[in-house]
């Protein structure tokens, strides 16, 4: 039976599609979904490839992620945005165009630019203080003590990331919620040193707090100077440097319960 005579019938939503071949009088019947049935009847009717094939061919292929994941990926296309041009003149536009997704679907994680900020430095102070609090305990001897904590805040600063410009170097501290959670994480840390003096000097909690504020400031100033300056002196010569400065001024303080205190 000639094809223009033929009957090729697609049916949507009917899962099946009747065809007769150019050069069979056998009708063939497959199981289709209403897809498949279209390309099916474009295949014989132009004997190549399909126009459906053409158009997915062409079409750049997203990936569905979960949500998590989904939201992780969009956090750091917009950490390598606010890094390389601040917050104002970074753009949503951008951020979407980096990540590979549309705006809407940003949109679907972070109703703005100011949210988005706000999820990364609240993950990268939280990254901070868990670095140092893991300096801290790291061991029981106070000068190392010292230098693990002084190299905390390099590691910090050196990761490829940039994410401790967010945090220390951020063209938003005029933002009352960038200011409170830059305040905060630097409190926190602060107050994790403080623990330690109070408890091995006897100091009270007002003295250790002035005393793990110098370390603590003294520590990320020293370590973003040293990363501004191309790292001229290499990491750990310039941790062990800083140890020397910190630990001379802080051994002055006797061990509380010593028999020189």
């Amino acid at each position: 039976m000639p094809l223009h005579e033929g009957l090729c019938r697609v049916i949507t939503g009917v899962r099946s599609v009747k065809f007769c071949a150019r050069t069979a009088h056998t009708t063939v019947t497959e199981k289709y979904d209403g897809r498949a049935a279209l390309t099916a009847m474009w295949t014989i009717l132009g004997g190549g490839v399909t126009a459906i094939e053409q158009t997915e061919a062409a079409r750049p292929r997203g990936t569905r992620l979960p949500r998590r994941a989904r939201r992780n990926q969009l956090l750091g296309a917009a950490q390598e945005v606010f890094v390389a041009q601040g917050y104002h003149a970074a753009a949503m536009d951008d951020i979407a165009e980096r990540a590979g997704v549309s705006k809407p679907v940003l949109y679907q994680h972070f109703p703005g630019k100011l949210d988005l900020y706000l999820a990364l430095l609240d993950q990268h102070c939280e990254s901070l203080l868990q670095a140092v609090q893991a300096a801290l305990a790291s061991t029981t001897d106070n000068k190392l003590r010292v230098r693990a904590t002084m190299d905390a805040y390099f590691a910090y600063v050196e990761d490829d990331g940039g994410a401790f410009r967010l945090v220390f170097e951020s063209d938003l501290t005029n933002e009352p919620a960038v200011r409170e959670r830059v305040d905060k994480v630097t409190f926190e840390c602060a107050e994790a040193i403080c623990e330690v003096i109070a408890e091995d000097t006897g100091l009270s909690k007002a003295e250790s707090m002035l005393l793990a504020s110098g370390l603590g400031g003294l520590a990320q100033v020293v370590a973003r100077s040293w990363l501004h300056s191309d790292r001229s002196v290499p990491r750990d010569q310039a941790v062990q440097l800083l140890t020397s400065l910190a630990w001379r001024g802080i051994a002055g303080f006797p061990l509380h319960g010593s028999e020189h205190h």
